[in-house]
């Protein structure tokens, strides 16, 4: 899934969407060095590659670093083990996106999955959740949808190192400005001692943590809910994390008691906010609006407010959505799905959205029936599949 960020939080794609000096200069013999072992399972492009532009660059980033109060034991400390990553740059420049319909985006977002993890997410943390409501005023329902969307409850977290991440970033260029000020975080992160380089990892593009905030969000709204004397975004106990994303809403709006909207229908629809043609309406609040400043796309906080109600006990929708540009509804899709794994072309499940595995398979069925191979679906392929 690829949906739009506020860069002020975090980094760019979703769902959706994530190293070396020796006296602060021989970069390039730390670039050859070994991978922590906790990186060892990363595809090549995304571990340390020799690079002497990006050598360069880190040499003369040194003393803006230390214009920034980073020590060259920080700075050493950092890069340690880190690199110019080819596949960050890869990723960033194939974030074209994937535009996805709200009846779609939700089929993901708020899948029957994603509902029975995180009712079993609350039950097993609903102390630490009640605890967080009662301090920051935010649902603990809210707090879980958001843990649900960005890390599917902590087992999406990202392993790539976030140093050689953010300076990788910077070096390009492209937005070299934001990620210089990434890295210039993180840095100050470690210097801290909230978590050891080899620990702060993340998405390709620095976010971190359970509910994946890039570095300067971590600096503004991290919380130590857990009082050891540091704010543990990447431990196995979330605790931190979601204090963290609790006062992040709570600082950007949200009001106490409130709910973030809800479906409307009929009469009531007038006005409501409907982001896809001839489906469901809603009736927003502000604290929608604070949701979107977590992430600034109408569909993401529709998202969590609708994964958060299912997650307290509540229904589907009730609006349905119209057929899709091929004729499909939903139903439709799923049936197709399933048909064509059932012809040996896998779809990779049955939810209904037809990303690239879908089309894929879509392609391989008309080339083995000598058809043109659009990977469009429709009708009639539904029905001679039979």
């Amino acid at each position: 899934m690829s949906f739009t960020k506020d860069i002020s939080r975090r980094s760019f794609g979703f769902g959706l969407a994530a190293f070396g000096l020796v006296a602060c200069s021989n970069v390039t013999q730390a670039n050859q060095g070994s991978v922590p072992a906790a990186k060892a399972g990363l595809p090549p492009d995304l571990r340390p590659t020799a690079n002497t532009g990006y050598d360069a660059w880190v040499a003369s980033f040194q003393k803006r670093a230390r214009d920034q109060g980073i020590s060259d034991a920080t700075m050493r400390a950092g890069f340690r083990g880190a690199g110019y990553l080819p596949g960050v740059i890869k990723r960033d420049r194939n974030q074209t996106e994937f535009k996805r319909t709200l009846e779609d985006y939700l089929s993901i977002a708020v899948s029957d999955e994603r509902v029975s993890k995180g009712r079993a997410a609350y039950q097993r943390h609903q102390a630490t959740l009640k605890s967080l409501e009662a301090k920051y005023g935010v649902d603990a329902s809210i707090i879980t949808a958001i843990w649900g969307l960005e890390s599917f409850y902590g087992e999406r977290r990202g392993d790539v190192p976030v140093i050689s991440a953010t300076s990788t970033l910077a070096y390009d260029g492209r937005r070299g400005a934001f990620f210089e000020k990434q890295l210039i975080a993180a840095l100050k992160i470690l210097q801290n001692g909230d978590i050891s380089a080899s620990k702060m990892t993340g998405s390709w593009a620095g976010a971190m943590g359970h509910t994946q905030f890039i570095p300067t969000s971590y600096q503004a709204f991290a919380v130590d809910f857990t009082g050891d004397g540091r704010r543990d975004i990447w431990s196995e106990d979330p605790a931190d994390a979601l204090a963290s994303t609790a006062a992040y809403l709570a600082r950007n709006g949200w009001s106490r008691g409130q709910s973030w909207g809800r479906e409307v229908t009929g009469a009531a629809a007038a006005g409501a906010l409907q982001p896809q043609p001839g489906g469901p309406s809603f009736a927003v609040t502000g604290n929608f609006r604070a949701i979107k400043r977590y992430n600034n796309s109408d569909a993401y906080a529709i998202g969590v407010g609708h994964l958060a109600d299912r997650i307290a006990g509540g229904a589907p929708l009730r609006g349905k959505f119209p057929p899709d540009a091929n004729g499909l509804t939903k139903d439709d899709r799923v049936e197709l799905q399933k048909r064509l794994t059932a012809k040996g072309f896998d779809t990779d499940g049955a939810d209904g959205v037809l990303g690239p595995k879908s089309q894929a398979a879509i392609s391989a069925y008309q080339a083995s029936i000598g058809q043109p191979t659009t990977g469009v679906p429709s009708l009639e392929m539904l029905l001679a599949l039979k």
